[in-house]
């Protein structure tokens, strides 16, 4: 079991448990460019590394409370279907080999330089939230939110997090950051199951890696999801935004 996966694992999951974000949107980047793990096969790992570790965090914020689950349900009305329909069109597409590395590259770096953005814009989007929407909106709108979820997560890994946060602050202003925080993961754990065993059919995975990466993302998610109180909120979001930007153009550049 490589030492680098599993302080890898910790630190991600340790970012998951705190503010939501960080598993396709950190994770596969880093399988990518630092240990040079084919895009196809990062995003399949990667969908059920995140899968395996936000049933943890789901299971601590459900313990405290902090997990609003009609909310939850909503999103994965959308979801679900949506993920089922992007592996079937990815099988349909019949995408293998150095095509498929070439087309996850992309569309992982483009997701990464839009959950950045939406990273970078959060304050504002909170205040707009507060100061607009003053009711839970209709079920149709969180359950399209679901659906643009499930398309993009299945495809690049990336959006469950840095998109859905930003999207339920908005939707639901009401909610407490850590309700937030608590209902992004639940959810996230319902799509990344689906899409992450869809991935396991269409391209594999590797489970030694995946083993490894969750020794050590289960406890970090743990502690993350027990001092999201005490999170410096603005300074991880400032850091995780300059990030994905960052590594997003990084990837595109690899395609140039």
């Amino acid at each position: 079991m490589s030492p680098a996966f599993v302080l890898t694992g910790f630190v991600v999951g340790l970012l998951i448990g705190l503010t939501g974000v960080g598993g396709g949107s950190v994770m596969t980047p880093i399988l990518v460019l630092l240990f040079g793990i084919r895009a196809s096969t990062a995003i399949g790992t990667d969908l059920l590394f995140a899968a395996f570790t936000k049933a943890v965090g789901t299971a601590v914020h459900g313990a405290n409370r902090t997990v609003a689950w009609p909310v939850v349900w909503r999103l994965g009305a959308g979801s679900v279907p949506g993920a089922a329909l992007a592996i079937l069109l990815l099988a349909r597409l019949g995408v293998h080999g150095a095509a498929a590395n070439r087309l996850s590259l992309l569309l992982l770096g483009a997701m990464l330089l839009f959950a950045a953005a939406s990273l970078a814009v959060k304050p504002w989007v909170t205040h707009r939230g507060a100061c607009g929407l003053h009711r839970a909106p209709p079920a149709w709108m969180t359950i399209a939110l679901g659906i643009v979820l499930g398309v993009t997560v299945t495809l690049s890994s990336v959006g469950a997090g840095a998109l859905g946060t930003v999207a339920l602050i908005y939707l639901y202003p009401r909610l407490s950051m850590r309700e937030v925080v608590g209902s992004d993961i639940a959810h996230a754990l319902l799509l990344t199951l689906v899409a992450g065993f869809g991935r396991l059919w269409l391209h594999g995975i590797d489970a030694p890696m995946l083993g490894a990466l969750l020794a050590g993302s289960l406890p970090g998610v743990v502690i993350g999801s027990l001092f999201v109180k005490r999170a410096p909120e603005r300074l991880l979001r400032l850091l995780l935004a300059a990030m994905l930007g960052l590594v997003g153009l990084r990837m595109l550049l690899e395609l140039a």
